[in-house]
């Protein structure tokens, strides 16, 4: 894996994962909540997405594997979802398959509980973030650059655990105006890179079509 594609897999991660895009969907379910309360629970949304993203890379093509996918069919397929999630974020629309219903962002438990679910998953490690690391991660061509990918992901979330930490000022800084700008521009770059991911699967899977 190259330098241009590491930088792919940082866009695709950012665009999926951004911390100022889940930024409302925090401050949401944070709501009367106390600012220390707010901390621990940005520290502990980021250990279990860091734990979640572990996994998913030392393991991810050893689970599609025993399902008998390849990593190309699963290229397709991760490229599929995530050209739905750019659609909607394109659209101004909520993900869903991502972020998960209403009900549940809305369905409030013990901090512990709750940073797991939804916030860490679905909403920061959806079924757009498992793709992309697996996809990535399949084509990986030695430990450097498996450390290079773990290193995107550690960037990210470092990013993600400073937005949700000081949640109560960036939600006062970050207007309406700039988040959905943001969003669409994430949006768009997504779409990008899950149509470069749906060829280049194609290409793998049907040859005859290059």
């Amino acid at each position: 894996m190259d330098y241009p594609e590491l930088i792919k897999v940082f866009g695709a991660l950012f665009a999926i994962m951004n911390p100022f895009v889940n930024l409302p969907i925090f401050l949401a379910l944070t709501a009367g909540f106390t600012v220390a309360q707010q901390r621990t629970l940005a520290v502990k949304v980021t250990v279990f997405s860091a734990v979640m993203c572990t996994v998913i890379l030392i393991a991810g093509q050893q689970i599609i594997g025993f399902f008998g996918i390849t990593i190309d069919e699963f290229r397709i397929a991760g490229g599929i979802v995530l050209s739905h999630i750019a659609w909607s974020m394109l659209n101004g629309n909520s993900v869903t398959s991502h972020q998960g219903t209403e009900q549940e962002q809305d369905h409030m438990q013990d901090l512990t509980g709750l940073a797991f679910y939804p916030i860490t998953f679905p909403v920061i490690v959806g079924p757009g973030t498992i793709a992309t690391l697996i996809i990535y991660a399949g084509h990986t061509t030695g430990l450097n650059t498996m450390l290079a990918l773990g290193g995107i992901v550690g960037v990210i979330l470092t990013l993600l655990f400073v937005v949700l930490f000081f949640a109560s000022f960036f939600g006062k800084v970050l207007s309406d105006t700039m988040r959905v700008i943001m969003t669409r521009l994430m949006g768009m770059i997504l779409l990008a890179i899950a149509v470069e991911m749906i060829v280049a699967g194609v290409k793998a899977v049907l040859p005859g079509l290059a």
